[in-house]
């Protein structure tokens, strides 16, 4: 199995929400600048370039027939100097991701399945074998959304070779994480594992994700633990809450597999300013409600998903960046453990996870389109009914709960014994909820803290 290279999902931000195929060179550094100055002591730490980096005519709303694609004289593609001017005079992305590194960040690229059709059609050599690009070439299993590149054939020694060569390559630029896409529909099982064999060959500690994973079966667990950090269950994820609340079901499936022997990612969060120059939409910031940002948050978190922001850090509102500073929140993402679904019934979505010390966590979620106000028992919430502490995270507001003696109206479904919480919870919106037990109580044996 994999070795673990960090016991929480990874954070950091990514280009593709608000730049698609189009980020350069002084819009990522100001991502970065801006996430080491006020998001790196909350665990961002890693800046990513998404897709068609090396492309010189990438434009906003879709991909080029035929790019000129640029790459090296062995088929590898390099980052095009006019949008990366660093990189000119065969450098590639050394200079940048020194940058970001001196920063006290992570360096991170995407790249696609394959090799490319430009390399194909001029029949270049592959590194350190005899054989050539239509020696290993597959176009049979080429990407059904990107004319990019074609297939490699597995059956060809040189088709490792390639990839060997490639991400050689990104280690000597310093790459420390890899977006590998086109990967899991169709799951891609060779190129995963000589993905993998190709990033350990590499000497570099470089964590590697995959996607994307529209509706990614269970049945892939232990391969993809065997050769992947993350890896996605979901299609790109968009600023509308339909795509928010089509990730409940396949987080339930998936989070009670999330450890630090992989992450199930739910894709990167349309937060803040988004479709600058980007594949979906114009202009703006999201569209999400106040209410309906902290229901996806709170998922992700308690899910333990990778956070990928996906919005222009420098110009995303205050109130968006104040909500990826909220370590109170964070904190459940690094610590807790068992994270799962409790009950779903209706609008109403709880989920509980243990933490250290005989803490608790639990998110409630209502999916209806109005306010709701309910009475839970607190053990319905995987919450103690003994004396302690109850508090909201995003608001870091303490709740009062209620000892019952007898049943009423008032405190509907909360058995005599236990103890009752009333909660507000807006139109698409969720809390985020922590139980510190007193100081002189034990944790519950049936704690949650030992599960996952």
């Amino acid at each position: 199995m994999r070795t673990p290279i960090s016991t929480r999902p990874p954070m950091g931000w990514n280009s593709w929400d608000c730049y698609g195929t189009t980020v350069t060179e002084d819009e990522v550094l100001a991502n970065a600048r801006f996430m080491s100055e006020h998001l790196r002591e909350y665990g961002w730490d890693t800046v990513v370039i998404d897709i068609d980096w090396s492309d010189p005519t990438a434009r906003s709303h879709g991909y080029n027939d035929s790019p000129p694609l640029c790459m090296d004289d062995h088929g590898r593609l390099v980052p095009d100097p006019e949008r990366f001017p660093s990189s000119a005079g065969g450098r590639g992305f050394a200079p940048l991701a020194a940058q970001i590194h001196a920063l006290g960040l992570r360096f991170g690229i995407h790249v696609m399945r394959g090799i490319p059709r430009r390399a194909l059609a001029a029949d270049t050599p592959i590194l350190d074998t005899d054989s050539r690009a239509s020696d290993v070439a597959e176009p049979s299993n080429a990407c059904e959304w990107n004319p990019d590149m074609v297939g490699l054939d597995h059956r060809h020694p040189a088709a490792q070779a390639y990839y060997d060569g490639t991400v050689a390559l990104y280690a000597q630029w310093g790459v420390d994480f890899i977006k590998a896409d086109d990967m899991l529909w169709p799951y891609q099982a060779a190129d995963i594992e000589a993905y993998a064999r190709a990033i350990e060959r590499s000497g570099r500690s470089i964590e590697l994700s995959l996607s994307p994973g529209r509706d990614l079966s269970l049945a892939h667990l232990e391969h993809l633990r065997a050769h992947a950090t993350m890896w996605r269950i979901c299609d790109d994820l968009w600023d509308r809450w339909d795509d928010v609340e089509a990730n409940f079901a396949r987080f339930a499936r998936w989070a009670p597999h999330a450890s630090a022997h992989g992450w199930p990612d739910g894709d990167m969060l349309p937060l803040g300013r988004i479709g600058i120059r980007a594949e979906r939409g114009e202009p703006r910031d999201d569209r999400l409600t106040p209410a309906e940002r902290i229901s996806l948050l709170t998922l992700w978190i308690i899910a333990r998903s990778p956070l990928m922001i996906g919005g222009d850090l420098p110009s995303s509102d205050p109130a968006t960046i104040a909500l990826l500073q909220n370590a109170d929140a964070l904190a459940v993402l690094s610590e807790s453990t068992g994270g799962r679904e409790l009950f779903r019934e209706g609008a109403t979505v709880i989920w509980g996870a243990g933490g250290p010390d005989g803490v608790r966590y639990a998110a409630v979620f209502n999916l209806a389109a109005d306010p709701r106000e309910t009475v839970f028992d607190v053990r319905s919430l995987a919450l103690p009914a003994d004396a302690g502490v109850v508090t909201e995270l995003w608001t870091a507001r303490a709740l009062e709960t209620e000892p019952v003696t007898v049943q009423s109206d008032a405190a509907r479904g909360v058995a005599p014994g236990s103890r009752a919480l009333r909660l507000s919870l807006a139109a698409h919106g969720a809390v985020l909820l922590r139980f510190d037990p007193a100081a002189d109580s034990q944790p519950a044996p049936d704690s949650l803290e030992n599960l996952g």
